[in-house]
């Protein structure tokens, strides 16, 4: 009989090995290293921007924008009278305020927009059947100036009414309501008075009023310089 010359089996991939075999080693993985979060941003300590307002302005624009760019300190409008604004920029950060305004070396102020001035009056007077007015136009009306007034003297051909000074401009634009005078107003207190029963339009030529943007220099830090950027339309990235 011829002898049985078989080789002997392989080991298969999958099964143990045969004894005598050489175990294999376990491949070496090293741990990664887990991502660690970002630290917080620090901002400092929470505070606030204090802005005045005068009535009739509108910085809604420059709030927003204030949010999104400042998120870490809130903004606080605080309403002021143009009657009182230079003495309110005392306890301030900074405001908007009407000009003129008492200025002096300790005070910066940066002028925003002038305002055109309308002729408000009853929404049944003659006078809203013409798109604008001119001075000649107004020959001869009740002009009603209350005592807050910002527009000052105005050199029109009108005439005073027979009874005292009003105290506001709200006074004074229920008063027209009723058909007696009108009343010359910059365009942003028109539209902040505004009644169902009275309208108003454009006098030509008429006085501007100024909306500025003032601080007082010993009050001055980052905050009003971010602030003075936004106003003047810089963007975040941009250099002072």
């Amino acid at each position: 009989m011829s002898r049985d010359r078989r080789r002997p089996a392989r080991p298969r991939p999958g099964r143990p090995a045969a004894k005598g075999a050489a175990p294999k080693k376990a491949p070496n993985k090293t741990p990664r290293p887990q991502p660690q979060s970002a630290p917080a941003p620090s901002f400092g300590e929470p505070r606030t921007f204090r802005l005045g307002v005068i009535p009739g302005a509108t910085p809604g624009k420059w709030v927003d924008a204030w949010k999104q760019r400042m998120p870490h300190v809130e903004i606080e409008l605080v309403p002021i009278t143009v009657a009182e604004q230079r003495a309110a920029l005392d306890d301030l950060d900074a405001a908007l305020v009407r000009l003129p305004l008492e200025r002096s070396d300790e005070l910066h102020v940066i002028r925003l927009y002038d305002e055109i001035p309308v002729v408000v009056a009853s929404a049944e007077s003659h006078l809203m059947a013409a798109d604008e007015l001119t001075a000649d136009d107004l020959t001869g009306e009740v002009l009603i100036t209350p005592l807050d007034d910002v527009l000052g003297p105005l050199d029109l051909p009108t005439v005073a009414p027979r009874f005292p000074t009003l105290e506001s401009t709200a006074d004074a634009a229920a008063t027209v309501a009723t058909g007696i005078g009108i009343v010359v107003l910059p365009m942003s207190l028109a539209r902040l008075h505004h009644r169902k029963d009275v309208d108003y339009r454009p006098l030509l030529q008429g006085p501007t009023s100024t909306v500025a943007l003032a601080w007082n220099r010993d009050h001055a830090t980052d905050d009003i310089e971010t602030f003075v950027g936004i106003v003047r339309g810089r963007t975040a990235n941009s250099s002072r």
